[in-house]
């Protein structure tokens, strides 16, 4: 990653401001311990901080292979991800101890850490990889992404040059780092920029594990550091639009960008939320694409839409409707040294319309066949439900003649009556094949530590359905292979 020019207070931990060259110091000084330590891939187990960043540039400075390991992970996917990888050095805080592993301690921007040695035994992994991300969207195990360090840059300068009229000078980072649309378009890209990066502890801004937001603490931190711009998923959204209807208040004026993505937002919330002074803008990308590969922007803005693409990113839809992006992929995936093919299948359906926004339409497996033969995106309709006043709903129906929903209200004491209403409004704006006809309200909230959702937000369907069969009605489970004879 190019490193901000010295001078700058390149980043600011709510106590203190580091300048680039404090920084570049503190950069050289962690890659030196970790080259005389004879590491050859670090796997960091951190909290959002100074120590964080430093580590993530001094392993690119040394040469060797940084994985990011989310704090929200189980102990079976971190234990995966360490083996999967061959780490031979674990990076955490000083008080946690590591089983069957040497431990040194050691101080990384005048933090206590422990630096854990590791077997590591070597596996194959693209030529070039600088840093593998695992992704988390499925109830497996996760899967290692390779990048290299020229696409990650790439993206980033992709990012500086169409923010920059924005003249953004404060972000506050709200997401985890091990999380690649921080890491890349939150920290990554302002830091090239000459940005001042706010990087605060999770529980500072109100996270707490994957999927646990607290809106009150966010709001008093965002009025507390008045930063410029912010990244946002769909639900922290959600929650604080919610919170400042509730409480009659504004974003603050200073407020820029707030940028949306990870899971679909929706015109409505879209909306809603700038309505409320807070300048949100949904964009798109995945990890093999190395983070965000289209943006709504200030002055190329479509509420509902994707936005355009990113100068660093090409995308086109193939014949059968599918999302194909170019121009800044992933080197391949851990354990296969394959390259990646020059335009990459994301599996997810959309359209391009003639003013060049992308239009996310729901994932390609996820299309249910009804009994009637008529093909129908869940997340088409899941939106339109969205947009008439439900928080999430997970819609279902594949091989039956008609559609179920399982609903999860936008607050508690939301009756069944205007949820009923709320089916009513978006079954108008919807074909007889793709209305709903059965739905039940949610028992479980949508989120990661219930199960039902990935630490993003997208929605478990596997387990809502398991969860809510008995009440959908006797349908087959689209989940699970059926044991009668045809």
């Amino acid at each position: 990653m190019t490193a901000p020019k010295n001078g700058i207070a390149a980043l600011h931990d709510g106590g203190r401001s580091w300048l680039a060259s404090e920084l570049d110091l503190a950069v050289s000084t962690c890659a030196d311990m970790l080259r005389t330590a004879g590491v050859r891939v670090l796997a960091t187990l951190l909290d959002n901080s100074v120590a964080w960043v430093v580590a993530d540039r001094a392993a690119e400075k040394a040469g060797i292979v940084h994985v990011p390991l989310p704090l929200f992970f189980t102990q079976e996917q971190t234990g995966h991800a360490l083996r999967a990888t061959g780490a031979d050095a674990l990076l955490t805080p000083a008080f946690l101890p590591w089983p069957q592993a040497t431990t040194m301690p050691c101080r990384v921007a005048d933090t206590a850490l422990a630096l854990h040695r590791l077997p590591g035994a070597q596996v194959p992994m693209p030529a070039g990889t600088t840093k593998i991300t695992f992704t988390s969207g499925t109830t497996g195990m996760p899967k290692g992404v390779c990048l290299r360090a020229a696409t990650i840059d790439t993206v980033s300068q992709g990012v500086v040059q169409a923010m920059r009229p924005l003249q953004i000078q404060r972000h506050l980072c709200v997401l985890p780092f091990a999380v690649l649309l921080e890491n890349v378009a939150g920290l990554c890209a302002p830091q090239m920029n000459g940005t001042t990066c706010i990087v605060l502890p999770l529980a500072d801004v109100g996270l707490s594990g994957s999927s646990s937001f607290d809106p009150v603490r966010f709001h008093a931190t965002v009025l507390q550091m008045q930063p410029d711009s912010l990244i946002l998923l769909p639900q922290m959204l959600r929650l604080w639009v919610g919170y400042l209807v509730a409480t009659q208040q504004r974003a603050p004026e200073g407020l820029k960008f707030v940028a949306v993505g990870g899971a679909s937002v929706g015109e409505g919330l879209v909306k809603a939320a700038c309505a409320l002074g807070i300048p949100a803008h949904e964009g798109y990308g995945l990890s093999e694409g190395a983070s965000v590969q289209t943006l709504n922007l200030p002055g190329a803005d479509l509420p509902g839409s994707a936005g355009r693409a990113l100068p660093h990113a090409r995308l086109r839809i193939s014949a059968d409707g599918e999302i194909e992006v170019a121009g800044s992929l992933f080197a391949g995936y851990l354990g296969d040294t394959r390259e990646a093919p020059p335009w990459w299948p994301t599996g997810d359906l959309g359209t391009i319309d003639p003013q060049g926004f992308l239009h996310v339409r729901g994932r390609r497996k996820n299309v249910l066949i009804t009994s009637y033969g008529r093909n129908v995106s869940p997340e088409w309709v899941e939106g339109a439900l969205q947009e008439a006043g439900v928080a999430v709903a997970v819609v279902f129906g594949d091989a039956q003649p008609t559609l179920g929903a399982v609903l999860w209200p936008t607050h508690a004491g939301m009756p069944d009556d205007a949820l009923q209403a709320a089916v009513d409004a978006a079954n108008a704006r919807l074909p007889d094949y793709a209305r709903v006809h059965r739905w039940v309200r949610a028992r479980r909230p949508f989120d990661a530590a219930s199960g039902m959702a990935t630490a993003n937000g997208r929605p478990q369907r596997a387990a809502i359905f398991q969860a809510h069969a008995d009440a959908l009605g006797p349908t087959p489970s689209p989940f699970i292979p059926s044991t009668e004879s045809s």
